[in-house]
């Protein structure tokens, strides 16, 4: 379980910060805890910074941004970085509460959290989701590390649970991430009859330049040129699809390959990889967009 995993992870960079501080400078208990606070948020800037350099090596052609407007992407990464791997992903139980599905006039919309990652991820949206209506369900992915096509399976079931416990007969996917990959891999093996629409947040449609770094299958399914992003595309599924990514992404480089050729798409300025998750310029993109699918359906 991912959350017991990170929890473990945290306790033991927590244990060896403390022990470095106080056996290795001597340090008092009110200076290893300062130590151990640097430790943690020096960390995940060094993370962080490294996507970036990964994202400026392999840039596509983007709109130039503004030394502030740089800046505050990068530290809006930085935060989202940390909100997500040091507090909502350890403690999911803490933040996420069961999905409430209670029966609507509109589809029900199931979100499929992205790689390395769990339902938690859609702590923010999910809320601006229900607020403005919509009846929202969500999903774990396990095994973290498994092979995309071990996620389809459990989707199937999710989203006959959902459907079953909300009397509806089609939904709505939205993926973050690998969760496009993940929501495009069940249409191509259970077909669309019971979803409606298909809206991807920053999804590596055409792989990233970055995932030789990840771990497990569906890093490697991931690369750029895989056997099973090809066999992915081919073919298609003809389905109401809307495609929003940032061209300033931080995780998947060049960031063209966030597009899926034949699809609608909208590009968001300014915005890193998990930012995405937090962005009221998102949540504003995303509503239209369900909104939009949901009328065309009707």
């Amino acid at each position: 379980m991912l959350a017991r995993a990170l929890r473990l992870s945290l306790l033991l960079e927590v244990a060896l910060y403390v022990a470095i501080a106080r056996y290795g400078f001597d340090a008092s208990p009110f200076q290893a805890a300062l130590l151990t606070l640097a430790g943690i948020l020096s960390l995940r800037a060094v993370l962080t910074l490294i996507t970036y350099a990964y994202a400026w090596a392999w840039h596509s052609p983007a709109p130039t941004l503004s030394l502030w407007q740089a800046l505050r992407m990068v530290l809006g990464e930085y935060a989202a970085h940390l909100l997500c791997f040091v507090l909502l992903f350890p403690f999911e139980r803490w933040w996420m509460r069961p999905d409430l599905l209670p029966a609507g006039s509109r589809p029900p919309v199931l979100l499929v959290h992205g790689y390395g990652c769990s339902r938690a991820a859609w702590w923010w949206l999910r809320r601006r989701l229900q607020a403005a209506g919509w009846t929202v369900a969500t999903i774990n992915l396990e095994p973290v590390f498994g092979s995309i096509d071990d996620y389809v399976d459990p989707l199937e079931q999710r989203i006959a649970a959902v459907l079953a416990e909300t009397g509806a007969e089609h939904l709505l996917l939205v993926g973050h991430s690998m969760g496009g990959l993940v929501a495009r891999a069940y249409l191509q093996h259970y077909g669309k009859s019971r979803v409606v629409g298909l809206v991807t947040l920053g999804t590596p449609h055409q792989g990233s330049r970055i995932a030789p770094l990840g771990f497990g299958a569906n890093a490697r399914q991931m690369r750029i040129g895989s056997a099973w992003l090809q066999a992915l595309a081919s073919p298609a599924p003809m389905l109401d699809t809307l495609v929003i990514y940032s061209p300033h992404d931080n995780y998947v480089m060049p960031q063209s390959n966030l597009q899926l050729p034949g699809t609608a798409s909208h590009s968001i300025e300014g915005l890193g990889h998990l930012t995405m998750l937090y962005s009221p310029r998102v949540a504003q993109v995303l509503l239209a967009a369900l909104d939009q699918t949901c009328a065309r359906s009707a």
